[in-house]
């Protein structure tokens, strides 16, 4: 199991040529992968996005990848003699169309997009895409490696968590049986404060006791959840990325916790039942951070 959240970087050389990869990655429900290349390697963005997509299957991966020279650290210009060349006759030819005045230096073409450029801009990304994917695969290996580090820790939370949940449908269970004693109690406590000529025997008493015990029987919904959170544990011990199904059984667990507080009329099971849903929407905030 794998947070969303971590980072790699690794390095690989490539013809006197440094190239390094850097990840991150945040929390995000589906799988979203930004990529910042050189403009001489932007044809390589779709491999870099599947290799990444191969091995992250959710959150937002943030992919960057720089380059510079050798061991010297030189950066001597490359120039492009034939696009400057380009554009100044194309600042001429506008210059005479529009009957503009002014002087078209040096300066001015030498500052026109890939006239001027380091020589990291100019290589070629067919060349480099071997050693880029070996920095690229590197990188992955941290970032995976740290996101299981992370996981580790959110699993021992959660099942901290599922234990305490666990505890109190235990409690729940247990009380549930003198529910409708006390409901029976109370029942017969305000027939006498109202004052009404009612034997406890009574077939309209015994009639109400016995629909209270049948529409507060929460036998079914205890066992359900017990199902969920037995699944929920199942899938943390689970290698492959768990988020979106531990999510799905969250929402079954809210959803038998609400039918067991509403079935159950009673006041010491409604503060277990609160108390387990505190406990699952911390579960809930924490799943949210799982790939």
């Amino acid at each position: 199991m794998r947070s969303m959240t971590g980072y790699g970087r690794a390095e690989t050389d490539h013809a006197g040529t440094k190239f390094t990869v850097e990840l991150n990655s945040v929390n995000r429900k589906q799988s979203d992968v930004v990529i910042n290349l050189p403009r001489d390697l932007a044809e390589l963005e779709p491999r870099i996005r599947q290799t990444i997509n191969e091995n992250i299957s959710r959150g937002r991966t943030n992919a960057t990848v720089t380059l510079h020279s050798g061991a010297d650290g030189a950066r001597n210009l490359a120039l492009n003699t034939e696009l400057a060349r380009s554009y100044h006759e194309a600042m001429h030819t506008l210059q005479k169309e529009l009957n503009a005045p002014g002087e078209i230096t040096i300066s001015t073409i030498l500052q026109a997009p890939g006239v001027m450029r380091f020589p990291e801009e100019a290589v070629k990304a067919e060349d480099a895409w071997p050693a880029i994917e070996r920095a690229l695969r590197g990188a992955l290996a941290d970032l995976i490696k740290m996101r299981e580090h992370e996981g580790k820790h959110l699993a021992k939370d959660l099942i901290h968590r599922l234990k305490a949940i666990r505890k109190r449908l235990k409690e729940v269970r247990a009380l549930h049986p003198d529910a409708v004693k006390r409901y029976r109690t109370a029942l017969l406590d305000r027939i006498q404060k109202a004052g009404l000529p009612i034997a406890s025997d009574d077939e309209r008493v015994l009639k109400e006791i016995t629909f209270f015990a049948d529409r507060a029987d929460v036998s079914e919904e205890l066992t359900r959840l017990e199902s969920h959170l037995a699944q929920f544990a199942h899938h943390l011990r689970r290698k492959e990325p768990v988020g979106r199904t531990l999510e799905f059984i969250i929402q079954e667990i809210f959803r038998e916790l609400n039918t067991l507080g509403a079935k159950a009329n009673d006041a010491a099971i409604s503060q277990r039942v609160i108390a387990c849903k505190a406990e699952l929407e911390k579960i809930r905030e924490q799943v949210q951070n799982l790939e």
